[in-house]
């Protein structure tokens, strides 16, 4: 489970970042909407990274596999917040389907876990 602490650390790390650049970096630069926009791919990547460590640390004390989940929810935050960073960065406009994909991932994910915990 140490690889999926490394994977939730990362997605922390970078989700500070991408948030702080936002903040200074872009807040001159963006309209209102791409603005709220990062800040909600920064915010779902956030909240999905803390539940990705939550279960890494769970299974390390010997809770259950945590794959499926754990899978769901770094590619929701790949597609999601990935595709939304893109679109705000770019001009590239192919990303956009790959958003809600990417919420289906979170959806799955916490369906998933919660099948995980009636299991358990």
């Amino acid at each position: 489970m140490t690889r999926w602490i490394w994977i939730a650390a990362a997605f922390g790390a970078t989700g500070v970042i991408l948030g702080a650049f936002g903040a200074h970096a872009l807040e001159a630069r963006l309209d209102d909407h791409a603005l709220a926009s990062w800040r909600t791919a920064v915010q779902y990547q956030l909240i999905h990274a803390v539940a990705l460590l939550a279960l890494a640390l769970r299974s390390a004390e010997g809770g259950p596999q945590i794959q499926l989940p754990a899978w769901l929810f770094s590619l929701g935050i790949t597609l999601f917040s990935g595709s939304i960073y893109l679109l705000v960065l770019t001009t590239l406009r192919w990303p956009g389907p790959l958003t809600p994909l990417g919420g289906l991932c979170f959806i799955a994910g916490w369906v998933s876990l919660a099948k995980l915990v009636h299991r358990a």
